[in-house]
């Protein structure tokens, strides 16, 4: 199993490596990432050096994009939202752009952040009432709390690779079970399963060896498909249909 796991992470990193692509936009490096938004577009940032400090920035293009798609901001709900997306990747909003300061030593965490933040912000426009009733991260917590299950919400871990990872809710061992990893996913796809699988892989060899890793996915506007299921399951992290989540109560509050 761990030759398997080792070769899809090299076929990950391969991949990321070949469709990251550099582009010199006057003073400013353009850095197109495989990774994609919304809309399926390559998420791109831009990079200066100014000194012995690289500045790295989306150029506000997640949130105009959510202005100008009719998912404000000013709500004190969304606000809120926004604030913890930032403060849990050290990230700040200027001008409505998300920033982020690195140094030569730590450029690649401070990429990594950035993007992530990028991702999570983006997902804000799943969020205005004209898509959803209610944020399921919210639901998936006041179920937790329903089910008597004990839970730290949004704790960060390093990897090994060195980055930070946020964990949405962390259920500490008890005599009866090990600690358990929830990440709750809302749009559930090929590429939202391989980002918290990737996870998974980088945080799981420094926690206790019998830890495990469940993604709570929200399957009910929409079906995901064979494809999250079984990348999940190739990286040994637990799928939980939201539908289905009654089957796993027990197991969490053990």
């Amino acid at each position: 199993m761990t030759s398997e796991i080792k070769e899809l992470v090299n076929e990950y990193w391969s991949w990321l490596r070949d469709k990251t692509a550099l582009r010199q936009v006057g003073e400013w490096v353009e850095i197109t990432t495989p990774y994609l938004d919304r809309h399926n577009d390559y998420l791109q940032i831009y990079v200066q050096k100014s000194n012995n400090k690289i500045k790295l920035t989306d150029d506000a293009y997640v949130i105009e994009d959510l202005i100008h798609s009719g998912c404000e901001l000013t709500s004190k709900k969304r606000h809120q939202l926004l604030q913890a997306v930032l403060n849990g990747f050290g990230v700040q909003l200027e001008d409505n752009a998300l920033i982020a300061t690195a140094t030569s030593q730590n450029f690649a965490q401070k990429k990594h952040d950035l993007l992530q933040a990028m991702i999570a912000v983006n997902d804000l426009f799943y969020t205005a009432s004209a898509n959803v009733t209610s944020l399921f991260l919210e639901d998936v917590a006041n179920w937790l709390a329903l089910s008597d299950v004990r839970y730290v919400p949004d704790a960060k871990f390093t990897g090994k690779s060195g980055n930070d990872h946020l964990i949405h809710f962390v259920v500490p061992s008890s005599r009866r079970a090990p600690t358990r990893f929830i990440q709750t996913i809302n749009r559930p796809n090929r590429a939202s399963a391989q980002n918290f699988a990737f996870v998974w892989f980088d945080i799981k060899e420094a926690r206790d060896a019998n830890s495990t890793a469940y993604a709570m996915i929200n399957d009910v506007d929409k079906d995901p498909g064979t494809d999250v299921f079984s990348t999940l399951q190739a990286y040994d992290i637990k799928p939980i249909f939201w539908s289905q989540r009654e089957g796993i109560r027990q197991e969490l509050a053990a």
